[in-house]
């Protein structure tokens, strides 16, 4: 009986975080725009720019022989989708509400709430604007195939659950220096601009630089994207490993240092 009683108590606090989980993704959803359908079409907005941008550049520089021989636009699309979801997930969870803020104070809410509602919301807006785009091009220009659409969701998923890691660890140091490491997250965001690799070939590249671009999950998650988007195209400069170890080390030490953090925060530093 008192197993029953301990299952049934169980059952019941994992039941009432997901619904407090669910409301806050919600509410992070909406946290732009009060209509959730806004925070879609402005996520879709933002990739649809960048492709466009992509697609003007290279046409202006003459890049478009270095690309994947195969489909432009979903060369273009695999590298832009996979960054912008990375760097999404970074920012809704860096940016969750920290263990000092007032929110806290609710019974409910946990700064496990916040992070799991946070990356949640990132994925839902992220994978929809993806959908919604690789649709709209499949239904109005071409009719693209992909090589193995399994391969391609899976990249997907672990560029935001690389994104949710980095965005914990950043997420459970912030409150002892918020302004060192706002500029850490801006600074990182940054310098993946050009070291995701989202504008070249991996394959194509000379040694030295993918020395200088082998420690970004990212580089390596784009490029096995493009492997299992084009069938004639085999990633050799990339592993999976590097990613995976990333994310599972960001995660071990981000949840350390969050529980470090957790018992030390107080409302105090709210000030600071």
């Amino acid at each position: 009986m008192p197993m029953v009683q301990s299952n049934k108590m169980f059952f019941s606090s994992f039941v009432s975080m997901w619904s407090v989980v669910y409301v806050t993704a919600v509410q992070n959803v909406r946290k732009e725009h009060r209509i959730p359908l806004m925070s879609l079409v402005n996520a879709v907005m933002k990739s649809l720019i960048f492709v466009l941008s992509f697609v003007l550049m290279f046409e202006f520089l003459g890049m478009r022989a270095a690309a994947i021989r195969g489909d432009f636009i979903i060369y273009l699309m695999t590298g832009i989708f996979m960054f912008m979801t990375h760097l999404a997930a970074i920012g809704a969870v860096s940016g969750a509400p920290s263990p000092a803020s007032p929110l806290m104070q609710h019974g409910p809410m946990t700064p496990t709430v916040a992070i799991l509602g946070a990356a949640l919301s990132s994925l839902y807006t992220q994978f929809l604007s993806v959908f919604i785009l690789l649709a709209g091009y499949y239904l109005a220009f071409e009719h693209f195939v992909i090589n193995d659409w399994i391969g391609c969701l899976l990249m997907f998923l672990l560029a935001w659950g690389s994104g949710v890691a980095i965005g914990i660890l950043i997420y459970s140091a912030q409150p002892w220096a918020p302004g060192f490491f706002k500029l850490l997250a801006t600074f990182y965001q940054r310098i993946t601009m050009l070291a995701s690799g989202k504008m070249f070939v991996a394959n194509m590249l000379p040694a030295f630089v993918i020395n200088m671009f082998d420690w970004n999950p990212l580089f390596h998650i784009i490029d096995q994207t493009r492997g299992y988007a084009f069938v004639n195209y085999n990633p050799r400069n990339s592993d999976l490993i590097v990613p995976l170890v990333i994310t599972a080390a960001c995660i071990v030490i981000g949840l350390i240092t969050q529980y470090y953090t957790s018992k030390r925060a107080s409302a105090s530093w709210m000030a600071k």
